[in-house]
């Protein structure tokens, strides 16, 4: 039987994406934008409505108003301040249930998200489960691929993100030549980028590797990859991009590898398990 997909929508284009295949696939949609984080006119062909991130009795209302039964989340958001989050009475109920997750890090802090919606009757979804097109399997993507050093510095940059994203730091980090330029926390990969661009070292540019966090819980905060971030790793003069197959979002698979092309980049999703990026 059709179900209403309730999503909850940070910013970027991801949430209509993911209206849209909902639709595709029969189901109704209904979008619960974040103020100050969703994108209002990507929202609005979709039945949605804005809501400040601490009003959680707004949203539960709404969603169950909707009979939404899967939930979706999808889209960054920048961690509030409990002061500035100034909660509702639902809101602040479901803070003192989070408990110490609220000093975690994001996984942390979203895996028990999920488990509290679904405490609440929801279904958690994932947003790859809609979105199964822009998730990419092992292998090269456009026409560049990485060269010896460029696949050594992918070797470094996959055992640096493991290690971060067991910290539940980051998920992603910078390699020139065996260097580690940058590593990603809550800032985000496009100021991570930034940095790195900075501290750029002489010869052949860097490489950005972008993992899922082992263990992570990938229906809240599955690593993304837009042209944005080609652009930006351009910019920071790297050579090209890794990143996990089968657990990275492409917010537009063909622009990202248009834009690949356009930069001169390589764009390469890997199998951190294999051990060795696959040129396949």
């Amino acid at each position: 039987m059709p179900t209403t997909v309730g999503i909850l929508a940070g910013g970027g284009p991801l949430p209509a994406r993911v209206a849209e295949a909902a639709h595709a696939a029969g189901q109704s949609v209904f979008i619960i934008g974040f103020d100050g984080f969703a994108d209002p006119t990507s929202l609005a062909p979709w039945p949605h409505e804005c809501v400040r991130l601490g009003a959680a009795g707004r949203m539960l209302s709404l969603l169950r108003e909707h009979a939404c039964s899967d939930l979706v989340l999808i889209g960054p958001i920048r961690r509030p301040s409990l002061r500035s989050l100034c909660p509702d009475a639902e809101g602040a109920r479901i803070l003192a249930r989070l408990g110490k997750a609220l000093f975690a890090g994001d996984d942390g802090l979203l895996a028990a998200l999920v488990r509290i919606l679904g405490e609440e009757g929801f279904r958690v979804r994932g947003a790859h489960e809609f979105l199964f097109h822009s998730v990419a399997g092992p292998g090269v993507l456009g026409h560049f691929a990485p060269d010896a050093q460029a696949l050594e510095d992918i070797r470094h940059g996959v055992l640096v993100a493991q290690t971060l994203g067991r910290l539940d730091i980051g998920q992603g980090c910078v390699v020139q030549n065996g260097v580690v330029l940058a590593v990603e926390a809550m800032e985000g990969t496009d100021a991570m980028l930034a940095r790195s661009g900075a501290c750029r070292q002489p010869g052949e540019g860097g490489v950005l590797v972008k993992l899922l966090k082992p263990g992570q819980e990938k229906r809240a905060d599955m690593p993304t990859i837009g042209p944005v971030t080609l652009r930006n790793a351009h910019a920071a003069g790297l050579r090209g991009i890794a990143f996990e197959a089968g657990n990275t979002l492409l917010t537009d698979r063909a622009a990202c590898v248009a834009e690949a092309e356009r930069l001169g980049l390589f764009l390469i999703a890997i199998d951190p398990a294999a051990g060795m990026p696959c040129l396949g």
